[in-house]
């Protein structure tokens, strides 16, 4: 089977698995990893360990899978209903974190999209990532030709936005590569850099995570810092704004997976009903769902934030 055929039958089968996008990558040295590790050196990481002890594995796709030749760049598009103003006693989650989590849906997906390419060509090795392994993978979407990356850092696909998950299958046979986007569609706007509420959008695709309300209600353990905390506003998982701003977003479609739909009482959710979980409650009701990763003493650290 030639790279042309196996690329062309990995991208159809994705969309059957219900993947919005997919474009094949080279297996080259990611080119933002020096401004990466630049990144990395500047202390703009906070307290995510993770990021620094994986900073060398994050230069090329074979520290993840040795025999890599190819990548196949994935995208869901998880952009549903408007989010609904909270009212007294009501807070904001990121649209993302409204239904399932999605590393489990997409992984589940991977695995099938492996599996037929295993049918195809037996001697292959593969591997999937969804966020979890050390790939910059909005370098290789950005390469496969699904987007660009924005001034607010998201990849923005010019028909679906930028409210996408990106996921990537790695694999020992070449692909054809795609285009990579070449140009910045972005253009002079700057209103995600006018618009996030702690400037924590330094320069145009800088984020200083330290100021970043997602970083400090999901990421950040211990106290919020008392000046992002005056901005939470209504906010207790994440942040939205420099994407909700985006005219790239103005007119993107809705998702049709179910599993990103909002869950019931969770656009927007009861801060009271936050602040009276139980561990056992906690794990019940929102231990397949986003909220999951800041556990229950950071979901009711931001709640009691919130109220104050």
């Amino acid at each position: 089977m030639t790279s042309q055929e196996l690329t062309a039958k990995l991208k159809a089968r994705s969309r059957e698995l219900g993947f919005d996008l997919a474009g094949a990558a080279p297996a080259v040295d990611a080119p933002s990893w020096p401004r990466y590790a630049d990144w990395i050196a500047a202390g703009n990481a906070g307290e995510m360990g993770y990021l620094v002890r994986r900073l060398d594995a994050r230069r090329h796709p074979r520290a993840i899978l040795p025999q890599v030749r190819g990548v196949l760049m994935l995208a869901m598009n998880y952009n549903t209903v408007e989010p609904i103003q909270p009212g007294p006693g009501e807070a904001a989650i990121s649209r993302y974190a409204w239904g399932q989590d999605y590393h489990e849906l997409i992984r589940d997906r991977l695995h099938r999209l492996a599996a037929f390419h295993r049918e195809l060509t037996p001697d292959a090795w593969t591997r999937g990532v969804v966020d979890t392994a050390p790939l910059l993978e909005r370098d290789y979407a950005r390469l496969a030709g699904l987007g660009w990356i924005g001034k607010n850092t998201c990849l923005i696909n010019r028909r679906l936005g930028s409210w996408l998950f990106l996921a990537a299958l790695l694999t020992s046979e070449p692909l054809e590569p795609d285009a990579p986007c070449q140009r910045d569609y972005c253009g002079t706007c700057r209103r995600c850099l006018d618009a996030c509420p702690t400037g924590a959008l330094v320069a145009p695709r800088v984020l200083d995570a330290r100021r970043c309300l997602s970083y400090a209600t999901i990421e950040l353990r211990g106290p919020i810092p008392e000046q992002l905390k005056a901005a939470l506003g209504e906010r207790v998982f994440g942040c939205d704004t420099c994407q909700a701003v985006c005219p790239h977003n103005r007119d993107a479609p809705c998702s049709t997976a179910r599993e990103f739909h909002p869950r019931p009482g969770m656009n927007p959710v009861s801060l009271d009903w936050i602040q009276s979980l139980s561990a056992e409650d906690f794990e019940q009701q929102l231990g397949d769902m986003p909220l999951a990763r800041t556990g229950l003493e950071g979901l009711q650290r931001n709640a009691a934030a919130v109220m104050e």
